[in-house]
């Protein structure tokens, strides 16, 4: 879609989940023009004004102009001109403002009329699910954003993409493969595309349920495993790196490790881990030596190193009187619990509701006492299921 906007000078709006690749394709294609063809630009953040957005593309041109905004617009058009620039790109383009799209519609249109250069324009934003943040501005009445709208292509206009479905998994893997060939010569890894695709579909990474998988997952997934193959010495990756790569993704999406300097074995107090599996569950990557086994700790994080230290200090310290055993991170992504709009989260231990909020990214439920009363809550709620990652919003 990109090129499609860059060959025939065309207006296009396009979207796609964060982490879809949109960044790097930006960057590919303006390898692939050479010089300034494509002007790519990154929507300036928390600043509303126009000449933000104009100080962007003097500065993707290299031209440093100096006084007063209304001496520096008009000038913009003509570099742009004298540059050979075919296509504008604004990526994060969801954080545009009317200002801003006003200044895109006056220096396009000033092309037209004072130099006879169209110029193709991709707004590129990242949005959830089917969701078109700017569609509500530029679907406004007034002459203006009428006028804005009939600048976008006639047959796409709005370009939602997609995911990766299996099929195209696979054939991401393949590239892959040659890729790392030349690191394990026996590297397979279409064999793993069913396992791969079911992992990477789970909630914690397709909170809409869309079925597809982000670029963004799929790389972090297949890299780690192979970089524990490769300081293994294994010719190919097996299942077992991959499903612990898959684990530790999912269950520790939105926790922090904490890192003191003072080695695995070190008590934190700064913050509390929950336990997610019991240590024996946890599939260890097989080490030959005691160096090999110290060097894998710190680059092959595990949730052993993380629940055996909080484990012990329990057995030490055991709960007070009447205080319920659970408490810690409640593993929600973030942007889930954001969108469900549901505040009230129920503890799995005692069932008491609390109101949380994302404090540094997490939910965090602090040591309280057990709720005494057997009444069933009712309201809408977050409430864990059977698995340890399995929260839904519940009642109503």
């Amino acid at each position: 879609m990109l090129r499609s906007a860059w060959h025939n000078r065309s207006w296009h709006v396009i979207v796609a989940d964060p982490g879809a690749g949109k960044t790097t394709s930006i960057r590919d294609l303006q390898k692939r023009a050479g010089g300034r063809a494509i002007l790519a630009v990154v929507t300036p953040k928390n600043n509303d004004d126009e000449q933000a957005l104009g100080d962007q593309f003097l500065a993707a041109l290299g031209v440093l102009i100096r006084g007063h905004r209304s001496t520096r617009k008009p000038k913009l058009m003509g570099h742009l001109h004298q540059s050979g620039t075919e296509c504008l790109v604004v990526d994060d383009a969801h954080d545009l403002s009317m200002p801003h799209l006003m200044l895109l519609k006056e220096v396009t249109d000033q092309g037209r009329l004072q130099y006879d250069h169209p110029l193709g324009l991709c707004l590129v934003e990242a949005s959830r699910g089917n969701m078109i943040p700017l569609k509500e501005i530029l679907d406004q009445s007034e002459p203006t954003w009428l006028q804005w709208r009939r600048r976008l292509d006639q047959l796409r206009p709005f370009c939602w993409v997609a995911g990766h479905t299996s099929e195209e998994i696979r054939e991401v893997l393949a590239t892959l493969e040659m890729v790392f060939q030349p690191l394990l010569s026996q590297l397979n890894l279409r064999r793993w595309t069913s396992s791969i695709y079911d992992w990477l579909t789970q909630s914690a990474f397709d909170p809409t349920g869309s079925g597809r998988v982000t670029m963004d997952h799929l790389m972090k997934l297949v890299l780690v495993a192979l970089q524990w193959s490769y300081e293994a010495k294994a010719t190919d990756v097996q299942e077992k790196w991959l499903e612990q790569a898959a684990e530790l993704l999912v269950l520790r999406h939105d926790t922090f490790e904490i890192i003191d300097g003072k080695g695995p074995e070190a008590q934190t107090e700064q913050a509390e881990v929950p336990e997610k599996k019991e240590a024996s569950e946890i599939p260890a990557v097989p080490v030959s030596s005691s160096e090999e086994e110290q060097e894998l700790a710190s680059s092959v994080p595990t949730e052993q190193a993380m629940q055996i230290p909080s484990r012990k200090k329990e057995e030490a310290q055991p709960a007070a009187l009447g205080n319920c055993t659970f408490s810690g991170i409640v593993p929600i992504p973030r942007e889930r619990f954001l969108e469900s709009g549901v505040s009230r989260v129920a503890c799995p231990g005692c069932g008491r509701a609390w109101t949380l909020s994302p404090g540094g990214g997490v939910l965090r439920f602090k040591s309280h006492k057990k709720r005494k009363t057997n009444t069933p809550n009712t309201g809408l709620r977050w409430a864990r299921g059977e698995g340890e990652t399995d929260w839904n919003v519940v009642g109503g």
